[in-house]
């Protein structure tokens, strides 16, 4: 973690919520200032691209002022498979800056996008298992697609400093809250309205990410098919559980089955994994997202994939003044995760 140097604001602009966080480091620990959640209209944002920028900009605005955000630089994330890719290649050995110089050219042939229309970025993870050939992460995010996300954040005001992707934003917390055993593999699930996040962390260091875009929206729609809703009064049910004429026990059965179609997609990423690379099991699944909230996902996970899951307690080591509603923020900790690990970033840092 790097501690000394000027704060940012964490804003996770996802389809249903956007998320801002603010912290403080104080004496070799993050303090939470500030933290904020509000809810977009639907059809505002689907798959990851802004329909509507204007509403969305007011919204951002809405969430300034009721979070009482007190700075301007901010950080930001993408995904998407249409918007992002990450791929760890080995490229022989050199120094970061000949790789630097080199780049494009080494990437060209592993992003299926325009070389020119994506901002490219690079970490050297390390000596590979091949003689003179070293590890590499490459990132490439679709230039028009960081231009949408970092214009509304400067029409509501802010100051867009880092563009970051989610899956990585996630492993910043991570490492923030959890111990890191060397021997394991750790499975962060993002589970969005819209968007399921996937970064598989072996030692701490991230082996394998996907982004499948199916998300919590899932359970709302075969709501509103089963029992002829409205989409407010669907996400009002999954809420809720029941409401006059429709049962609790009819409810869950709809939910259940909607959550089959989003494990199986979370259990199709996990057997990729398996056999793409030498790290044959995983030890923990650790849950993010509001999708993640929905009554008895995480028990019904754990049984289809055979995997212990914890929900994400991404506040864990940062302290909580006495300002803030403890139980609210006990709730909120899954939805607000890529938020804390954008906060977490500094401008300058890789």
């Amino acid at each position: 973690m790097i501690f000394g140097k000027k704060s940012i604001a964490g804003l996770d602009i996802g389809s249903k919520h956007i998320k801002i966080v603010q912290l403080k480091a104080v004496k070799g620990k993050y303090h939470l200032e500030r933290l904020g959640i509000t809810t977009l209209e639907p059809e505002l944002i689907v798959d990851g691209s802004i329909l509507d920028s204007s509403r969305v900009v007011e919204a951002i605005k809405g969430l300034i002022a009721t979070a009482n955000i007190t700075i301007k630089d901010t950080a930001l994330s993408l995904s998407g498979h249409s918007s992002v890719i990450i791929k760890r290649v080995s490229l022989p050995q050199m120094s970061e800056d000949e790789l630097s110089e080199s780049i494009k050219f080494e990437a060209e042939q592993y992003i299926p996008f325009d070389i020119e229309d994506v901002n490219l970025d690079f970490q050297i993870l390390g000596l590979a298992d091949k003689e003179n050939m070293m590890d590499v992460l490459i990132v490439a995010a679709k230039k028009d697609k960081i231009n949408e996300y970092v214009t509304v954040a400067k029409e509501a005001g802010l100051n867009p400093v880092i563009v970051d992707v989610d899956a990585f934003a996630l492993e910043n917390m991570y490492e923030l809250n959890y111990e890191v055993n060397p021997e394991e593999n750790i499975a962060i699930a993002n589970i969005g309205a819209s968007m399921i996040n996937i970064n598989i962390l072996k030692g701490g260091i991230s082996v394998f990410t996907r982004d499948s875009a199916v998300g919590g929206n899932l359970h709302t729609e075969a709501l509103q098919k089963e029992f002829t809703l409205s989409y407010a009064n669907a996400e009002k049910l999954k809420q809720e559980g029941t409401m006059e004429g429709i049962s609790r026990e009819d409810v869950q059965a709809v939910l259940v089955s909607a959550s089959e179609d989003i494990i199986a997609e979370i259990s199709r990423s996990f057997d990729y994994f398996r056999d793409t690379t030498n790290y044959e099991n995983i030890n923990e699944i650790i849950l993010c997202g509001g999708g993640a909230l929905t009554a008895g996902f995480v028990p019904l996970l754990s049984e289809k994939a055979g995997i212990n899951v914890k929900m994400a307690e991404s506040l864990k080591n940062i302290h909580i003044p006495d300002s803030f509603d403890r139980e609210y923020l006990k709730k909120m900790e899954p939805i607000v995760s890529v938020a804390v690990g954008l906060a977490l970033r500094r401008i300058g840092d890789k």
